[in-house]
């Protein structure tokens, strides 16, 4: 079942259990960290079951008109279950209903490593298009593709 989360300590509690266990998507400690603590202050949904979040999303706002899925983390064991499609089905209707026409997720390039791969794979599967890459915003080596769409 999907939550919105309001308690900021509970919004980093469940951003940095569930991202503790993504080493291969979250690997990077500061740039966890900075995804954990900054997740506190924006909207924030949770898949929950028997009390435990399986995965989680935040939404961070870049403009008057585009939500960003800022981070997004699904416990590894419940991949391929349904529950990012469901968190970016919420968080959507969310964007839509406040009045954002656009959406946006950043995520490496294509071609650089398997697990992004699948990562840029489900975002074009939720109708995400390629919008450009920014191959030195994080790094040389995780070159930055921004995906958009509109809502």
């Amino acid at each position: 079942m999907i939550v919105y989360v309001e308690d900021k300590d509970q919004k980093e509690r469940i951003a940095e259990g569930i991202l503790q266990q993504l080493p291969d998507w979250f690997g990077l400690p500061d740039s966890t960290k900075r995804y954990i603590t900054e997740s506190r202050e924006m909207p924030f949904w949770a898949w929950m079951e028997d009390g435990q979040a399986l995965g989680f999303l935040a939404l961070k706002e870049t403009s008057p008109y585009t939500a960003e899925i800022y981070c997004m983390g699904i416990l590894p064991e419940y991949h391929r279950r349904g529950i990012g499609r469901r968190l970016v089905t919420v968080f959507q209707e969310y964007a839509r209903d406040y009045g954002y026409s656009f959406l946006q997720v950043k995520t490496v390039q294509s071609g650089h490593y398997q697990e992004y791969d699948q990562t840029n794979e489900f975002y074009r599967s939720m109708g995400f298009l390629e919008l450009e890459c920014l191959p030195e915003l994080w790094d040389p080596w995780n070159p930055c593709q921004i995906y958009v769409k509109a809502i």
